[in-house]
């Protein structure tokens, strides 16, 4: 596949860029010609493996480590990025937790409620708020929430999970507005994927995927470098009259009306 370099002169930060998704992004980003941070948490391997190839193409790479469950963590995070590179155009905020070993809404715990509020909603609040902040003093930017097409469908497994993803939806159209017209904040909301996450889920080594790719008029599920892309577009310069908008990806599934 032929990348173009429609992010050349631009630096990307990724929230969670050490493993899945966050990874994939961090290294389409530098295929398209960004220079890219990359945060972590607790995957500083993964983290430097990302790091390891985007180098490989040429570009830069920062590893920065931070816990986005607290707003210090995440300020520490938007101080260090900012320390090291100087100036961010893209922030992409793909950090969430899914709860993964949850199987069904009766095994809702507080615990599993917390973990997915202080994450995915706080989280992604305070970074879009945080960065946002800094985009508006350097004169623009581009904030793209990482969401879920779970808010087309809603989770029986894990019904926090979805509320989570709608807030994104909220916070984003909030933050459009308030930022616009220097910043613009949108959401991109891929369907399932399969990720190293996804592959241990017990619902989805039970016959989970093969009754979702049945279902899936596109017949696939894909791996997160497939989309990878699509989450960029969103911050790329082909987009630039789009904010406050939500970009679903998941083949079909959850076709929706006007």
């Amino acid at each position: 596949m032929q990348v173009q370099s429609r992010l050349a002169a631009m630096t990307v930060l990724v929230t969670g860029a050490g493993t899945g998704f966050g990874a994939a992004i961090a290294y389409r980003a530098a295929q398209e010609g960004a220079d890219v941070v990359i945060h972590y948490n607790r995957s500083k391997d993964g983290a430097e493996a990302t790091a390891a190839r985007v180098r490989g193409l040429g570009r830069s790479a920062l590893v920065v480590q931070a816990d986005l469950s607290t707003w210090e963590g995440i300020r520490s995070l938007v101080r260090d990025a900012f320390a090291g590179v100087g100036r961010i155009d893209v922030a992409v905020n793909n950090v969430g937790n899914v709860v993964a070993e949850q199987q069904s809404w009766r095994d809702l715990t507080q615990e599993w409620l917390d973990r997915v509020i202080d994450v995915d909603v706080k989280g992604t609040l305070l970074c879009t708020h945080e960065f946002g902040l800094r985009m508006l003093d350097q004169g623009g930017g581009s904030i793209v929430n990482i969401g879920s097409a779970v808010v087309v469908r809603g989770s029986v497994r894990a019904p926090q999970y979805a509320a989570s993803k709608y807030a994104i939806l909220g916070l984003t159209k909030s933050y459009a507005a308030a930022f616009a017209p220097t910043v613009r904040v949108n959401v991109f909301a891929p369907g399932f994927m399969e990720t190293a996450t996804t592959l241990a889920r017990g619902d989805w080594r039970s016959g989970r995927r093969e009754r979702l790719v049945s279902d899936t008029p596109m017949g696939h599920i894909p791996g997160p470098e497939e989309l990878a892309g699509a989450a960029l577009f969103l911050a790329m310069p082909d987009a630039a009259h789009i904010t406050g908008g939500l970009l679903l990806a998941d083949g079909g599934l959850s076709m929706v009306g006007a």
